[in-house]
């Protein structure tokens, strides 16, 4: 699976009861068959539910990204990659099949092509010098929209960046 930056505190059975707030990514992992990771955001948990299993806790709020990859025989059957925020309290949410409680969905995307120009755009805004898990959600949700109508998208931009930064400051 990806590398995560910073090692983050093991679960144990009872962190859903400690931890309510917390949405919980579940991940697969099997060499050649079915790979999912987190691409990109900071976790503040893991816990390990089997050999080829992981499940991955974020603080409400938190924006990450999860690739999912999987193959037959006869080569890729699922290409997917998805952007969401964890969710807030009391807040409505969509829900994933390996998300839970539910986050929002800011962007998603399957078939090569797509999940192709969303990692660049991710490795893009990285060469920025700036973690696509701070960059703004109504980027993510741009680059959505421009990849569903087969449209270019813009470029994410250090100005764009300071204005979220100062947006989110104020609390907007």
């Amino acid at each position: 699976m990806s590398p995560i930056r910073f090692e983050p505190r093991q679960l144990d059975a009872q962190t859903d009861a400690r931890d309510p707030d917390l949405t919980f990514v579940e991940l697969t992992w099997k060499e050649g068959r079915v790979e999912q990771w987190i691409r990109f955001g900071d976790p503040v948990c893991e816990e390990r539910l089997g050999p080829h299993r992981r499940r991955f806790g974020f603080s409400p709020g938190a924006i990450f990204g999860v690739n999912r990859w999987a193959a037959n025989a006869y080569g890729t059957v699922l290409s997917r990659f998805d952007i969401l925020r964890a969710a807030r309290p009391g807040t409505p949410m969509q829900t994933l099949p390996y998300l839970r409680p539910g986050g929002t969905l800011l962007l998603f995307t399957h078939s090569w092509p797509k999940v192709e120009r969303v990692l660049q755009a991710v490795d893009a805004i990285e060469a920025l010098g700036i973690d696509p898990a701070d960059a703004s959600p109504d980027y993510w949700r741009h680059l959505h929209n421009r990849l569903a109508t087969a449209q270019p998208a813009h470029l994410y931009t250090p100005l764009q960046h300071r204005a979220w930064l100062k947006r989110r400051s104020l609390g907007l």
